[in-house]
């Protein structure tokens, strides 16, 4: 690699990072004011115009907070639960397109830190990863509450893990290539939504169990277990799990609209350097409607949560996948 490709790759990475770490931030304040109008409540509006420095004033109060850890806690894995989960979900960006491509300084610059073959495994295996940090947290905490939240955490991502993954199976067999870049790009014309409406029900609904949204907030439920995996859990460390779980939701949502909703591809003429706008747009809406779902539905008791998983959506998605396959040999 060149010199000016090795800055390229760095400036990409330091602009995606700040890109996500602000959208991350800002979102717990779009989320408690969407939550507020749904609610005919106000919403945070003290700190700064419209409530828009409150994310600054929750990052200073929490950094000047004392992390506290449990006399009888595993210290070590106990500070490292946090990064365990945190990490995952922004190194899942390496490989996410934000854009097709602009030209600037005379040089054609791709929208994405890189693109690799195995991008979609990439994901799922971040997404798996991130799991572990809430276990790791709940059983290392010693407390009871904690633990019970952190066995929750296993057995809901074992259970929505496998429909996730098995709901873009059929994108992957219309696309050909688990590259998020081919996937974008075979979505020119129509997106795969249409083709797959099924599979989109299936990943949103998996992907919500995923990261934890309600729902299917079972891990970190405060009527039965206080807190959940986090009981013990105070300062930045705290805020590490929700910048982990809000940075999830935004992959997620980013993922979703790569795969099913065309990513930037638009129904009419667009220039390039709009394309980052158009799936910004779309991931927007998503997010909105993950929201509007916080603040709509009651959460599901835990055994049915594990029902609905392994006997209602695995089965569908297998069906799924067949007629996928069925409908394509038919075709060609």
């Amino acid at each position: 690699m060149s010199l000016d490709l090795w800055i390229e790759v760095i400036l990409k990475c330091v602009v995606v990072f700040f890109i996500v770490l602000t959208i991350v931030a800002y979102l717990v304040l779009v989320e408690r004011k969407v939550l507020a109008a749904m609610q005919s409540r106000v919403g945070p509006n003290r700190v700064g115009p419209q409530g828009l420095l409150q994310p600054a004033a929750d990052a200073v109060k929490l950094m000047t907070k004392e992390t506290v850890v449990p006399e009888e806690a595993d210290r070590n894995l106990f500070l490292m639960a946090p990064v365990v989960s945190l990490v995952p979900a922004l190194l899942a960006y390496s490989v996410i397109p934000l854009g097709s491509h602009i030209n600037l300084f005379g040089r054609e610059i791709q929208l994405h830190v890189t693109d690799i073959n195995v991008a979609l495994l990439f994901i799922l295996a971040m997404s798996s990863i991130g799991v572990y940090g809430i276990f790791l947290g709940g059983w290392s905490s010693n407390n009871k509450y904690a633990l019970m939240g952190g066995i929750r955490s296993s057995a809901q991502m074992i259970s929505y893990e496998l429909s996730m993954g098995m709901s873009v199976i059929g994108v992957i067999m219309l696309a050909g290539s688990f590259s998020l870049v081919d996937i974008v790009n075979a979505q020119s014309s129509i997106p795969f939504v249409v083709y797959q409406p099924v599979g989109f029900v299936l990943f949103w609904i998996a992907a919500m169990a995923e990261i934890n949204r309600t729902p299917f907030d079972l891990p970190e439920a405060e009527p039965e277990l206080v807190a959940g995996y986090h009981t013990e859990y105070s300062g930045m460390r705290f805020a590490m799990y929700f910048l982990g779980e809000y940075a999830n939701l935004v992959t997620v949502c980013t993922i979703g609209a790569l795969l099913f909703l065309g990513g930037w591809h638009v129904p009419w003429p667009a220039p390039t350097w709009m394309s980052p706008l158009w799936l910004a747009l779309k991931v927007a809406a998503l997010i909105f409607f993950a929201i509007w779902t916080r603040g709509t539905l009651p959460r599901f008791r835990f055994d049915q949560l594990m029902a609905f998983g392994w006997k209602v959506l695995l089965p569908v998605a297998l069906l799924n996948i067949f007629v996928t396959a069925l409908v394509m040999v038919l075709v060609d």
